[in-house]
């Protein structure tokens, strides 16, 4: 399945606990869109986030945060994982 990296710049006020919430709701959403969200990061300085998921497209994975909490993200970028 295509891996991809979404970003959301959202400035002010982004805190790791806001983040781990939003996430949880990811998880709780996925499953019926064939997503998997595998990690997050979280820039609180510059308000900006991170998110590392599994999906069958770029849309799908924005769906996902759509219904899960409405944060979608500014861009996604579809990555290969290297060591």
């Amino acid at each position: 399945m295509p891996l991809f990296m979404d970003v959301h710049a959202l400035g002010d006020g982004v805190t790791m606990d806001d983040v781990a919430k939003a996430h949880a709701a990811d998880l709780a959403t996925q499953g019926a869109h064939d997503v998997n969200y595998l990690r997050y990061w979280v820039d609180e300085a510059k308000g900006q986030i991170f998110c590392l998921v599994e999906a069958p497209d770029a849309e799908a994975a924005n769906t996902v945060h759509r219904e899960a909490h409405g944060l979608v993200a500014d861009h996604i970028f579809e990555v290969k994982e290297g060591s």
